[in-house]
């Protein structure tokens, strides 16, 4: 009996660990989309809630009926890599217009459970024209009509819209396109992570941009963890508020072990002296060890800091190496420069570097074959070695961090059969599909 009692407590845990993995890599898990997973998380909610909200401070919110699970991630520090993206224009990420009628679009069919996009287009031309702050939309114009379907088709993949008749696409060529939707308004409230209310916030929007860092804190504030607390108002309710010893303690714990799970990699200069002193006590070392081991991990400690790593990918929503674009492979290919350079390499010198790319691949990146092309791939480059923590900026600079040193290019491979020596005479670094590295998995990121 005992041991029939052993084997299920163990198949409990290894679900419940992979179960995390799952949430960690899609927040927002749906039944249509992976019917195995959220079959686990349904089973295995009460672990799972427990376990984000006590390693965390993350809710899990389940609905079985409604065949789906959202988890509901906060960071105190929010920044812009793991932006909303298109599904069309190689994913490329969201502007400040698709994030405006991405809200709009959302209030509007908060009052919608059926619509078309006709109907819905112009709820939202009538919505912008009457706020001052928004600029109108107009859809006789194609590039807004195109700004219009990036939003309608992020929000078809939470699943907050279901086509029933018609494609979103048409929509771009025509105006007059019918396209019949049935929107999940439940699920649609649910999508916001934020604990605050942005309406809340009441700023005039002539303020908004001064004070814009100021009220992207008050959105994430939690009240939980004491101290001031900033909502635009200024009632005796809402004075700052000194936080106790063990508010303090759960802010420290949240804190670090969100950026762990959240980020590729946790380096110990990130941390501020709190939260380092916290991670390096034995109360924080020991939580910290028993959370990663819960959720299945592999935890690689080093001077620098931390990394997670998960044998079996489930975690991992951003990959690399990766050669899936062009700015993928060329990120690979200019570690090796910036890792050779312990100053970091300039502006001029990146530029360099990707034009060298361009002349040794001369019928590769044809996006970037123009007078600016250098300079874009290195950006764009540079963008993906930072959205993985592998480089970062200063004075200047792009210096590459600890983590960029597990990688190494050691082999480059051609799929052109006129090709056989590969790259050094190579048409295409999709020759660099046959790249291999030695480093760990990234652990994931949020776009939601």
């Amino acid at each position: 009996m005992s041991t029939l009692a052993n084997q299920l407590a163990t198949a409990e845990r290894e679900e419940v660990a992979r179960a995390i993995r799952l949430l960690l890599a899609r927040p927002l898990l749906t039944e249509d989309a992976d019917p195995a997973g959220f079959e686990l998380v349904r089973r295995r909610r009460e672990p799972l809630t427990r376990w984000f909200d006590y390693t965390c401070g993350w809710s899990l919110a389940v609905e079985p009926r409604r065949g789906y699970a959202r988890l509901a991630k906060v960071r105190a520090d929010p920044d812009g890599s793991r932006p909303a993206r298109r599904s069309r224009s190689g994913r490329a990420p969201f502007d400040r217009r698709r994030y405006v009628l991405l809200c709009v679009t959302a209030a509007e069919l908060l009052s919608m459970p059926m619509t078309t996009i006709g109907m819905l287009a112009d709820r939202v031309v009538r919505a912008t024209a009457a706020d001052r702050a928004l600029p109108a939309f107009d859809p006789v114009h194609r590039p807004e009509r195109m700004a219009f379907v990036d939003v309608l088709k992020l929000l078809e993949s939470y699943e907050v819209l279901r086509v029933v008749d018609g494609t979103t696409e048409a929509y771009v060529a025509s105006a007059e396109a019918k396209v019949l939707y049935r929107v999940d308004t439940t699920l649609l409230m649910r999508l916001p992570a934020a604990p605050v209310g942005a309406s809340r916030l009441a700023v005039p929007p002539d303020e908004v941009p001064a004070r814009f860092a100021e009220l992207l804190t008050g959105l994430v504030r939690e009240r939980r963890y004491g101290g001031a607390v900033v909502d635009g108002t200024a009632d005796e309710a809402h004075r700052e508020t000194a936080a106790s010893d063990a508010q303090r303690n759960l802010r420290l714990r949240h804190s670090v072990l969100r950026r762990l799970f959240d980020d590729p990699v946790l380096y110990r200069s990130d941390l501020t002296e709190d939260e380092l002193a916290y991670v390096t006590s034995l109360t924080g070392r020991q939580i910290l060890r028993r959370s990663v081991e819960q959720a299945g991990f592999v935890l690689e400690e080093r001077a620098e800091g931390f990394l997670l790593v998960d044998p079996d990918a489930l975690a991992t929503d951003v990959r690399f190496p990766d050669d899936t674009s062009t700015a993928r492979v060329a990120a690979l290919l200019l570690l090796e420069p910036l890792c050779a350079a312990p100053v970091g390499l300039l502006p001029e010198q990146l530029v360099e570097a990707g034009a060298d790319l361009l002349r040794r691949f001369p019928r590769w990146a044809k996006a970037y074959q123009s007078a600016d092309g250098a300079a874009r791939l290195a950006d764009d480059a540079v963008r993906v070695l930072r959205d993985v923590g592998l480089v970062h900026r200063t004075g200047g600079r792009v210096l590459a961090c600890p983590a960029a040193y597990r990688y190494r290019l050691t082999e480059t491979a051609s799929t052109d059969p006129e090709n056989k020596r590969g790259p050094e005479r190579g048409t295409s670094p999709r020759e660099t599909a046959g790249t291999s590295a030695s480093g760990g998995v990234a652990v994931e990121g949020d776009e939601q």
